[in-house]
């Protein structure tokens, strides 16, 4: 029997996601038919799935799980809960500003602003290489032989692994071929995110990200938490940053060590739609 589900797509700096609202309706999806959501050509086309679910756990208000293109679960999506925080206020699933949302890494906090942007605490980046988990002692930075090439990596979890490199000009950086080999690097048991930093200066980064599971994509909220955290650990970066991406601007704050993180930026809404399954 075919189940007919209801969703929107939407985007965070053209990092673009279907989003399912799994409280108002009955939602049981396989690996199989994620991924064939996921085709651009036969599908709907995202580079992850969110589902909106009801919390697990007391004080908070919502459960958020999130699958790439793939079909595969992961922890955290940066651009996907500022997405989620306007698809709940959007849907009347809450008239709360801000909201306390469950993950498969912890709680975070969504709120939206006055001007219609999204802040979300992300938590304070964690640099112990068993949380990510990363085959390495405890160090600022990492390098990694690849059969694509020698990469200086700082390692960083924003609830999700990222290796963070920097490189001189991030539109020659060779996303193509060191991505996926930092991504699947041995030492990386889950595999990792692998971003490539420009510093243009303290106040203002550059950076593309290819992530596990979809490839490079558009913009990564925990992407941009992580290549902060990693440039203000190498003590090049002040605690406020603007970060180019691809698909657009995010404002990332880390007041210092002991803090969370803060990220700023736009949930756009593109369309609804239903779909057969």
């Amino acid at each position: 029997m075919k189940q007919v589900i209801q969703f929107s797509k939407m985007h965070g700096l053209g990092n673009d996601f279907v989003v399912i609202d799994a409280i108002s309706q009955a939602v049981t999806l396989t690996t199989d038919q994620i991924t064939n959501l996921a085709d651009r050509h036969f599908g709907v086309g995202f580079d992850q799935l969110l589902l909106v679910e009801r919390p697990t756990q007391k004080g908070v208000d919502f459960r958020y799980r999130i699958f790439n293109a793939n079909g595969g679960e992961v922890e955290q999506c940066g651009n996907g809960v500022r997405c989620f925080a306007r698809f709940v206020r959007d849907k009347q699933l809450t008239d709360k500003n801000e909201i306390a949302v469950e993950t498969n890494s912890g709680i975070v906090y969504p709120r939206i602003e006055r001007d219609g942007l999204v802040s979300v605490n992300m938590g304070m980046p964690n640099f112990d290489p068993a949380a990510l988990p990363f085959k390495a002692a405890k160090q600022p930075s990492h390098t990694l032989q690849t059969e694509a090439g020698t990469a200086t990596i700082g390692a960083v979890s924003m609830g999700n692994p990222h290796a963070v490199m920097e490189v001189a000009d991030v539109d020659n950086a060779p996303i193509e071929t060191l991505g996926p080999a930092i991504s699947h690097h041995p030492d990386f048991p889950c595999q990792v995110n692998a971003g490539f930093m420009q510093i243009l200066n303290p106040r203002h980064i550059r950076l593309r990200v290819f992530e596990r599971g979809a490839g490079e994509t558009l913009a990564c909220g925990t992407g941009a938490c992580a290549a902060v955290a990693v440039g203000k650990s190498w003590n090049r970066l002040e605690k406020e940053v603007t970060v180019d991406l691809p698909g657009g601007q995010l404002l990332i704050r880390w007041e210092h060590p002991e803090a969370p993180l803060w990220m700023t930026g736009s949930a756009t809404h593109v369309f609804e739609g239903t779909i057969a399954l």
